[in-house]
């Protein structure tokens, strides 16, 4: 089973994923909006969930060093950026110059978005006395967890796009889905951000893919010059 492709003839093209990113706005809006104004409840529960898995990086070192590898090397935001920019020269190569140029600047958006947060908001990173691994930055959102959400969400919709196999879409979800949870998980592991910080970062990603998304059907050129019907879905 897959998904219902993104529109219909009886539907808007980019209708579905317009709704999709307005029903995340929601969330996404309320969460900025709380910890902007350090809504003490969720400061409270960031700080019991930080705490908890702090204590568990120090007492476990084995794991907190495989988890600094896989936040540094394999979901480092580079390395997805990395990854967007490999798929970016495939569809040149294919003669998809639009959609490379689109998917392109799709993760320059998100980037730009989730630096303008990060300044705008400047939330505190946590600090502790016995630190496992560090960071720069403003905490608010998560840059890993935004990246690998954008990056991931994206080359899903270009693999369905693509109608690739069974065997390969399901492949591909079960990566996306762990580099996305793992990802964030490893940054409240290692101490380097607040919980919400991390879900803020989830949520911001899968909006700006829905955007996307839903601004691709206007783009120029969006069947492509491989002919590949936007709202295709893999068979």
């Amino acid at each position: 089973m897959y998904p219902a492709p993104l529109d219909s003839p009886t539907r808007p093209p980019g209708s579905r994923a317009a709704l999709v990113a307005a029903l995340l706005c929601v969330p996404s809006l309320l969460l900025l909006l709380l910890v902007s104004m350090k809504w003490r409840p969720l400061l409270t529960l960031d700080g019991d969930i930080a705490r908890t898995t702090h204590r568990w990086a120090v007492s476990d070192p084995d794991t907190t060093q495989t988890f600094r590898v896989l936040t540094d090397w394999v979901w480092d935001p580079w390395t997805m950026r990395a990854l967007c920019a490999v798929a970016c020269v495939w569809l040149a190569v294919r003669g998809a110059w639009w959609l490379a140029v689109w998917l392109a600047g799709a993760c320059a958006v998100g980037s730009a978005l989730q630096q303008s947060l990060k300044a705008a908001v400047d939330r505190p990173r946590p600090v502790w006395p016995d630190p496992v691994d560090s960071a720069h930055y403003a905490a608010f959102p998560s840059g890993h967890a935004m990246t690998a959400a954008v990056v991931c969400g994206l080359l899903l919709w270009l693999l369905r796009r693509y109608q690739v196999s069974t065997a390969v879409w399901r492949v591909a979800l079960v990566i996306a889905a762990v580099s996305v949870l793992g990802v964030g998980l490893t940054r409240i592991w290692l101490g380097v951000h607040w919980p919400s910080d991390v879900l803020g970062g989830w949520l911001l990603g899968a909006m700006t893919v829905a955007l996307a998304i839903a601004t691709y059907a206007y783009w120029p050129g969006s069947r492509g010059a491989d002919g590949t019907a936007a709202s295709a879905a893999p068979r």
